[in-house]
């Protein structure tokens, strides 16, 4: 099980990354977001409510990929542009969270940050999943790398999401938190870096 001394080297690991690729992606993140405001004629970053660890909520940030029209589960791809389309598939979109990492919402490695009625509804053990920040990868992030193409595959997405995806996060994500160490942290971070 992580521990709080695991806890606070993780934060000063993901601080200092932080840190130091921020001079050389924030000029990319900048002209992005541009790019994406005139694409989607609405501002380029897009901000929501998700659940962080101990369950407190926070605003996570991405460059906005979806036109302005409802938007529902299992047809994203459908509600995106087609540089929207892109941005999704390479995960460029997510860049934007590297600001969460370095205010503290979220570390490098983690459980994905849920919107309420997921994390924040976990009950008995597991609740440990909320002991850490949530993460911009991690290993339920790399199993559904494309989750947006299974869930449109599926006749009642939501439902699909809920009780096979959903479920099957939580017991990834618990292994994660029971087993953290460094050197899982850094392997995920490169499994992820050859995805892209």
């Amino acid at each position: 099980m992580i521990t709080k001394p695991q806890l606070r080297i993780k934060r000063c690991f993901d601080f200092l990354l932080s840190i130091l690729i921020f001079p050389f992606l924030i000029v990319p993140i900048l002209v992005l977001i541009l790019i994406s405001s005139i694409d989607t004629q609405q501002w380029g970053v897009f901000s929501q409510k998700r659940v962080g660890q101990n369950g407190k909520l926070f605003k996570i940030y991405k460059i906005r990929t979806l036109k302005k029209e409802p938007h529902y589960l299992g047809r994203l791809h459908q509600s995106a542009t087609t540089f929207g389309g892109f941005l999704r598939n390479s995960k460029l979109d997510e860049l934007p969270q590297l600001f969460n990492v370095l205010f503290g919402h979220m570390s490098f490695v983690g459980p994905r940050p849920d919107v309420q009625g997921f994390a924040d509804e976990l009950t008995g053990e597991d609740r440990v999943i909320l002991k850490v920040k949530p993460g911009i990868t991690g290993p339920a992030t790399i199993k559904y790398k494309d989750e947006d193409v299974l869930l449109a595959m599926q006749s009642d997405p939501e439902t699909y999401n809920r009780t096979i995806i959903w479920v099957d996060k939580v017991e990834i994500n618990k292994k994660y938190v029971q087993n953290w160490s460094f050197s899982l942290d850094l392997r995920y971070i490169l499994q992820s870096i050859k995805l892209k």
